[in-house]
């Protein structure tokens, strides 16, 4: 080889190590770049600071995610909240690989979960699956919280947006937080969202994922997440001492009884307005989408968004709930002659025969959100390939990158 053409390999070489330098230069910048100072501001007037630690709630159904920070009194106290870029699949738990589902749950992130390298501008890991996803036998994994604004069952935010939750986070952590938690709920628990999907499939995993929204609505504390029977148990520990595992049933609780009695009159509350509803003629639907959706604010963006062709108002079927008379025939002490029987009232009385008739094991696994999920699978997918109309975004194609 001469040393004409030594030279331009050399040069090819450095010019690799130089954009790699600068690449990696780039990610270090990103990674570390502070908190923007309006929101150090707004931590100053909520009473909290960046060190202090934080908490994640999301809704798909709203497209929102809120950062939480805590007070100098141990308390949460709400922060701000980001518009969602984009968000994938169905209302309802992540089941399985390749599903497109964010997930739904209480999930955990470590500082080893935060990934200042990702080609999605910033991202950090949830944690899924959980002890319970496993004991279900959920698969998958790799569920982020992005930029990019490209989901395929992630949450995925604008690249403004994670630079700043990234920040937050990392100051957190910098302040000595050991683990961030992320509430992931399907919408916003209060009475109407309730009323209205009282009869999805996916409603008794939702009824556990209420409780641990009302344990921190009540306190403004992380509530303690633990799992027995093949569901949540928050704020309780075994009576005994005894180990709890997610597949194996709970062994006799204990709880604090002033925060129990306070989700207990927070959860009659919200039966009595979940009642009212449904006698002033709320009708339950079950929404299905063509593939998730994004926050209404980001409507104008479809160029920056995966899958823009599946951003479609999603589809609300009503469903017809005949639960007034499963529950006269269950219930003899319900009067026949009666045509007000709440819906709420009538479940009541369903489950509590399915318990009386249904071994242990059979009660946890009858609301098992794989096969609720299948339980819609077919109407999903049917729905998802008949849109009401062709959708103007179709020309679009999205670059998809790796996490």
């Amino acid at each position: 080889m001469s040393f004409g053409q030594i030279i331009p390999v050399k040069m090819t070489l450095c010019g690799a190590i130089f954009m790699l330098s600068a690449c990696q230069e780039d990610f270090a910048h990103r990674a570390q770049a502070p908190i923007p100072s309006e929101t150090v501001a707004l931590m100053a007037q909520v009473g909290s600071d960046p060190q202090s630690p934080m908490l994640i709630r999301s809704y798909k159904k709203e497209a929102e995610l809120e950062i939480w920070k805590m007070r100098s009194d141990g308390r949460y106290t709400h922060l701000k909240t980001y518009p969602m870029c984009r968000w994938s699949g169905q209302l309802g738990p992540k089941t399985r690989e390749g599903d497109r589902q964010v997930p739904e749950g209480f999930y955990t992130i470590s500082s080893g979960q935060m990934n200042p390298n990702s080609n999605y501008y910033l991202s950090f890991n949830v944690g899924y699956p959980n002890q319970l996803d496993r004991a279900l036998g959920h698969t998958g994994g790799a569920i982020m919280v992005h930029g990019a604004c490209s989901s395929a069952g992630c949450f995925s935010m604008t690249d403004k947006q994670i630079a700043e939750i990234y920040a937050i986070a990392r100051s957190s952590f910098e302040g000595g937080q050991r683990n961030i938690q992320m509430q992931s709920y399907p919408f916003r628990m209060n009475p109407e969202n309730l009323a209205k999907h009282r009869l999805d499939a996916n409603i008794s995993f939702w009824k556990q994922l209420k409780q641990g929204n009302d344990h921190f609505e009540v306190t403004k504390q992380e509530p303690r997440v633990a799992f027995c029977g093949y569901k949540y148990v928050f704020d309780a520990t075994p009576a005994d001492g005894e180990s709890m595992e997610a597949s194996t049933s709970c062994p006799p609780l204990k709880t604090n009884p002033e925060i129990a009695r306070a989700v207990f009159e927070k959860e009659e509350k919200d039966i009595a307005k979940i009642v009212e509803l449904e006698r002033n003629g709320l009708p339950p639907v079950r929404i299905v989408y063509q593939d998730g959706g994004q926050h209404p604010s980001f409507a104008s963006r479809i160029a920056d968004v995966s899958r823009p062709e599946a951003i479609e108002p999603p589809v609300e079927i009503k469903l017809e709930d005949k639960s007034r008379q499963a529950a006269k025939t269950l219930d003899p002490q319900i009067n026949q002659s009666s045509s007000l029987i709440s819906p709420t009232t009538a479940r009541m009385v369903a489950e509590r025969h399915a318990s009386e008739t249904q071994t242990p094991l059979a009660r946890a696994l009858a609301s098992d959100p794989r096969r609720e999920m299948s339980a819609v699978a077919h109407e999903v997918e049917t729905v998802a390939q008949n849109p009401k109309k062709k959708s103007k975004r179709s020309g679009v194609t999205p670059s998809f990158v790796k996490k």
